[in-house]
């Protein structure tokens, strides 16, 4: 219903058509996914349920999930940002709006839904102030507030927000109204305001408390119910012209609270606190939730169905607890590890195994839909994995650890590395040989499966992060030293019986090879903070810097071909090259957490794993999310429209026509003519599409999108204004 984050933080196209009625909606949804944790992983700040069965959460990076089962199953929604959502209120299972705050462009963020969430629509909120809190009362009339005492109003379901006087510059978290004209607002330093026409007036309210009020709850225009730091807890039953302390038994702050009728409410906060009253308030009740995180909202349809959302703020992981007995009992509705996860291999698009913390396997057979864990008889770190079919594979680890399967993980049996150093990544070419790196230089090789490893001389004590081999013979390693923060690179073209050294500037923790000629490897500058890449065209003889464009390490990288790879690193930071490197494109990963590894088994299947358990998956190459219509009508010839809006922020709509049965292809360019982006690249049926992109990645700008068909090309410029 209402939550506090702890971030605080055109022109109009004619078609060339007779009918304009909508025969096929395709909706092809986003770049990369969560598979694990499930169902998301990122901290979640509101929820609000219209029924026992259907509700939405909201969350940091853009996060929006819907259950319409009560919360069983989760599927996130598509909300075209990567901003931090506070609020989300809805009236019916159509209508719903949600808050927030883009912090880096100094906007409050309002999205709208009219079809329960099927597509989000930004509106303009006229504010730079972060927003906090919202409710609606009908489908049309609604209040946001914020940060600096702002408030704004629509009537017209957000078509357009009007600023109203709060009358103070305190931050406001809160709002609660019981029709279109009675309303509370609650915010920081005691902060309580009151209206009773719609907002235009607000009285400020004597809270007798400096405390930050975080949350409020009425359940008529007389009753109700504020809470907030270190346990502070208000009531009234006067419209609040007293409000009187009540004893809440914590010291922890709370968040949210959510009554159902006069009597039965809930309250949440820090340290997974919970409590209830059956009395109005007279008394509070602990209840027993099962974490010790932090609770950021609840949400109660009727006096027994609740769910409460939050987040463990140490590893940044959203979590979500049910209950359908009042609070007797709390369930968690999240699942999947929370360990870190360091390596990933697949065979094909569906078979792939993870590996991680405390000796974490995890396996599936269906493109991550589902993962299963697999008992690896050890707790040690494991960091890296390789398979070369369904059945056989390799994981390596911490304190010389080795594990081998020949059952497609059923199970794992140790073999023996003769070392007590770190491997931090193996690599085979077949069932029978294979390599593996790791700390002061360790390359242990085998020919016959991981039943023998013999200790290869590397001719360096520096660490070792990856390895890459185009066949038995043709391999490349590369590292790191920490004392002088350079890197370097070994290879090989007799299978390791020799290691040619070559130094880098830049310490190197990835590398792939597509071929013998063609590899990247990718690392770190962490004397000006950047993201590193190289590239060789020539099996490593020479390395040339490519610009990330990125800030944040990168460690996983993986290409399928000379063209097609992926690097992934810190921050949740996920780069794409079509043409081997000669551009990269930031690519939306939805997370901050760190990425550890990569694999894709061709240019569209792929995932990525990392910190607290994250695992991703695109099945479209990580291009963004493409929404097409597809009208009656059959065109006459092919057509590329102006899109619109034109400027937008962040997304805009590409309309183009297909007269007949043809493989079309339209990709975006930047001001230079380098190529960011592929929207389409498939055999289309006769028909007209509409395309709606989203540009949240680049920063402002000309850009340029162009079809190609059989002989048909035509190019626009489209310009990006945040």
């Amino acid at each position: 219903m209402l939550s506090y984050t702890k971030s605080r933080n055109a022109g109009k196209i004619f078609l060339q058509t007779l009918f304009f009625f909508l025969l096929v909606t395709q909706f092809s949804f986003a770049q990369w996914f969560w598979q694990n944790p499930s169902p998301q992983g990122n901290t979640l700040n509101s929820v609000e349920f219209i029924s026992s069965t259907v509700g939405w959460s909201v969350g940091d990076l853009g996060t929006i999930i819907k259950t319409t089962d009560g919360g069983t199953n989760w599927t996130s929604q598509t909300s075209g940002t990567t901003v931090g959502l506070n609020d989300v209120s809805f009236t019916d299972e159509n209508n719903g709006t949600v808050v927030g705050n883009d912090w880096i462009n100094y906007l409050g963020i309002i999205l709208r839904t009219t079809n329960s969430g099927t597509t989000w629509t930004a509106q303009s909120s006229g504010t730079t102030n972060g927003l906090n809190g919202v409710f609606f009362t009908d489908a049309n009339i609604g209040t946001a507030v914020g940060d600096l005492g702002t408030i704004l109003r629509t009537t017209n379901g957000g078509a357009t927000w009007t600023s109203q006087a709060s009358g103070t510059t305190k931050y406001l978290n809160s709002v609660f109204f019981i029709d279109a004209n009675i309303g509370t607002a609650v915010g920081d330093y005691g902060t309580i305001l009151r209206t009773t026409n719609g907002g235009t007036n607000w009285t400020l309210q004597t809270s007798g408390t400096t405390n930050p009020l975080y949350s409020i709850s009425f359940t008529d225009e007389n009753i109700g119910t504020a809470v907030g730091w270190i346990g502070t807890m208000l009531r009234t039953t006067d419209g609040g012209t007293s409000w009187i302390s009540q004893s809440s038994g914590t010291a922890s702050t709370l968040y949210d609270i959510s009554f159902t009728d006069a009597n039965i409410g809930t309250a949440v906060g820090d340290y997974g606190t919970i409590l209830r009253t059956t009395n109005s308030g007279t008394t509070w009740s602990s209840q027993s939730s099962g974490t010790t995180n932090t609770l950021n909202s609840v949400s109660f349809t009727d006096a027994s169905n609740g769910m409460v959302v939050g987040a463990d703020y140490n590893i940044y992981m959203g979590i979500i607890i049910k209950t359908t007995n009042g609070g007797t009992t709390w369930t968690s509705q999240s699942s999947g590890t929370t360990n870190h996860l360091y390596g990933v291999a697949f065979t094909d698009s569906n078979i792939g195994t993870a590996v991680g913390d405390y000796g974490t396997i995890l396996r599936t057979t269906n493109g991550g839909t589902s993962w299963i864990s697999q008992a690896s008889g050890t707790t040690n770190r494991l960091n890296g994995v390789s398979f070369t079919d369904a059945n056989n594979g390799t994981a390596v680890g911490y304190i010389g650890t080795i594990l081998r399967t020949t059952n497609g993980g059923m199970t794992w049996t140790p073999q023996s590395s003769r070392t007590t150093d770190h491997l931090n990544s193996v690599f085979f070419t077949d069932t029978n040989n294979g390599t593996a790196v790791g700390w002061f230089g360790t390359i242990l090789k085998t020919t016959n499966g991981g039943t023998t490893w013999t200790s290869q001389a590397s001719g360096t004590t520096n660490h070792l992060n990856s390895i890459s081999f185009t066949d038995a013979n043709i391999g490349t390693a590369v590292g790191y030293n920490q004392s002088i923060d350079s890197g370097i690179v070994l290879q090989t073209t007799n299978g390791g019986i020799d290691w040619t050294s070559q130094s880098s500037v830049y310490p190197l923790i990835g590398v792939s090879f597509a071929d013998a000629n063609n590899g990247i490897a990718v690392g770190c500058d962490r004397i000006n903070y950047l993201g590193i890449i190289l590239r060789t065209t020539n099996g490593g003889t020479n390395w040339t810097s490519q610009s990330s464009g990125t800030s944040g390490w990168l460690i996983g990288v993986s290409f399928i071909d000379a063209s097609n790879g992926t690097a992934a690193g810190y921050g949740g930071t996920i780069f794409r090259t079509t043409n081997g490197g000669t551009n990269w494109a930031s690519q939306s990963s939805g997370t901050i957490h760190n990425l550890y590894s990569v694999c894709f088994t061709d240019a569209n299947n792929g995932t990525a794993v990392g910190e607290s358990g994250t695992i991703l998956r695109t099945t479209n190459g990580g291009a963004t999310f493409v929404e097409e219509e597809q009208l009656d009508e059959v065109p006459m010839e092919f057509l590329l429209s102006q899109n619109y809006p034109n400027p937008f922020n962040p997304s805009t709509k590409i309309i183009y026509s297909v007269p007949h049965t043809s493989q079309v292809q339209i990709k975006v360019y930047d001001i230079l003519g380098n190529e960011l982006e592929t929207l389409v690249n498939e055999e289309k049926p006769a028909g007209t599409y509409k395309i709606n992109w989203y540009a949240e990645s680049l920063p402002s700008g000309v850009y340029f999108y162009q079809l190609k068909a059989e002989e048909f090309i035509i190019t626009k410029k489209m310009i990006l204004l945040k």
